[in-house]
């Protein structure tokens, strides 16, 4: 996900939405960012002049496609496309459940019946700002981050700096049994706020996993060092009493910042380890995968109140932000992503090369809780993009195929890549959908956030565009039309084969 700093204060968005859908009331004035590991630019940044003629040369010459025109490999098509409506900020993640579909942004959340995926419909818009809004659902219950400091919980917060006592971060809870009209019905403030959670569902309680990351020692509610986890544990039938229940330490240490990866000086372009980016279960195997800043950990989830770290390893030469991670369905191998530029950096280009802002992708070996993390390979997108195209490695989840590792992946501007690992020493693309550049003129933060498979097609919430809908026909894709779920949350792993 796009990594925003602590301090960031945003245009919150409209002031109603349109066609009866529900909408908070607020708006307020943008303010700058102050940047953070990976920050993304809130606004264009010029590029110099050789860069600008570069990409229209690219563009003239076939080498890249057209401003926002769209391109794609002949094996997939693009089937439809929603604009932003009543919420104009930023596009991010988005979850599955029965005929709908769930999409963040970071002024609050939309709604869509995709019971055709080729003519989605908008059932609701909520406005609730708080980047990033990231979405997940379970039964009856929403769930969405907010990681930036508000005056309070409230959907008509307004910003307010971290450093003041009384602002508030963390986690919000929805009631959505009627998707027409979600009901805001409960808070859990967190330590250093909630950039991704990840849903542990039990059949009485849903466990939250919060990541966050970056503390001060000036903000009251984020201080060092922050090495570990919110836990947070929501009774289905009282979401109300949600309450936090635990901060698990992943990093023990001694020093003031834990014992995570130092960063610089000590490994230079490395970030320091303050917390989690983001995490990945698998409640079938007990187990979970971190990316941790610096670090990549697996971790056993037998205890979801008390997760213990099985094996954390670092790569100091290429990853430069651990971002997010995918496990393959048969829990022996872990992608890991790394967010070089913060989403916000031209980095899938020849000067950056083909082991930067890539995935990494792991082997698990051994058993029980003597499994390692052994590194076999990088894969990254072999399209070189302009360098006005904000571009690297992020969401993205698996293509349930039996006996193959299939994956389909958002690389911003990018666009939209299916890869297979099966082999995980020669990974290879085999197909992808991509839009050109925003602009020729400077880099702006655009493409797609999170492509992810859901019942027989690929959906994709690209940052600046919309919502869109791809169908992959391929021999090798074709079987996991079979698979039909309920749910989908992809940092919660189901067993697509149970």
């Amino acid at each position: 996900m796009l990594n925003v700093s602590r301090n960031r204060r945003r245009r919150l968005g409209v002031a109603a939405a349109a066609g009866g859908l529900l909408a908070a009331l607020l708006t307020a004035a943008p303010a700058a960012a102050i940047p953070d590991p990976g920050d993304s630019p809130a606004a264009g940044k010029e590029v110099s002049r050789s860069a600008q003629a570069e990409a229209r040369e690219a563009i003239r010459s076939g080498e890249i496609p057209g401003q926002d025109e769209v391109v794609h490999s002949d094996n997939i098509r693009h089937v439809a496309h929603v604009p932003k409506d009543a919420l104009p900020g930023i596009n991010s993640d988005l979850a599955f459940q029965g005929r709908y579909a769930f999409a963040g942004n970071y002024d609050g959340f939309r709604i869509f019946d995709i019971s055709d995926p080729k003519a989605p419909k908008t059932v609701a818009q909520v406005l609730c700002p708080g980047s990033q809004n990231d979405i997940s659902v379970s039964g009856d219950l929403l769930f969405l981050s907010t990681d930036s400091s508000r005056s309070d919980s409230s959907c008509n917060s307004t910003t307010q700096p971290a450093t003041e006592k009384s602002s508030w971060e963390g986690m919000k809870v929805f009631d959505i049994s009627d998707k027409r009209n979600p009901r805001y019905v409960a808070a859990v403030e967190t330590a250093c706020g909630s950039h991704t959670h990840t849903l542990v569902p039990e059949r009485k309680n849903v466990y939250i996993y919060v990541s966050s990351y970056s503390p001060n020692a000036a903000y009251p509610d984020c201080r060092p060092p922050h090495d570990g986890i919110s836990v947070i544990k929501v009774p289905r039938k009282a979401p109300h009493e949600a309450a936090l229940v635990g901060f698990p330490v992943l990093f023990p240490g001694e020093g003031p910042d834990g014992g995570g990866n130092p960063g610089a000086p000590t490994n230079p372009g490395v970030s320091k380890t303050t917390g989690c980016h983001d995490l990945t279960v698998l409640p079938s195997k007990d187990l979970a995968a971190g990316a941790c800043m610096g670090d990549g950990i697996l971790f056993s989830i037998k205890d979801p109140e008390r997760p213990k770290v099985i094996d954390r390893v670092q790569d100091n030469v290429n990853f430069a932000f651990w971002h997010s991670a995918t496990f393959n369905q048969k829990a022996d191998k872990v992608v890991f992503t790394d967010e070089l530029g913060g989403g916000g950096g031209a980095t899938c280009n020849a000067e950056t090369g083909p082991n930067r802002g890539a995935d990494g992708i792991y082997d698990i070996v051994g058993k029980g809780d003597r499994q390692k993390l052994v590194f076999r390979s990088y894969f990254k997108i072999p399209r070189h993009q302009a360098d006005t195209e904000n571009c690297v490695a992020h969401n993205g989840s698996l293509i349930p195929v039996k006996g193959k590792d299939l994956m389909v992946q958002a690389w911003y501007q990018g666009g939209v890549s299916v890869w297979d690992f099966t082999d995980s020493s020669k990974p290879k693309e085999i197909a992808y959908f991509e839009r050109g550049p925003l602009s020729t003129e400077q880099l702006l933060t655009g493409g797609s956030w999170s492509a992810y498979y859901y019942n027989g097609y690929i959906y994709s919430n690209d940052i600046a565009k919309g919502f869109d809908v791809l169908r992959i026909d391929d021999r090798r894709t074709d079987p996991a039309r079979r698979v039909h779920l309920r749910e989908l949350n992809v940092q919660t792993q189901p067993d697509y084969f149970d």
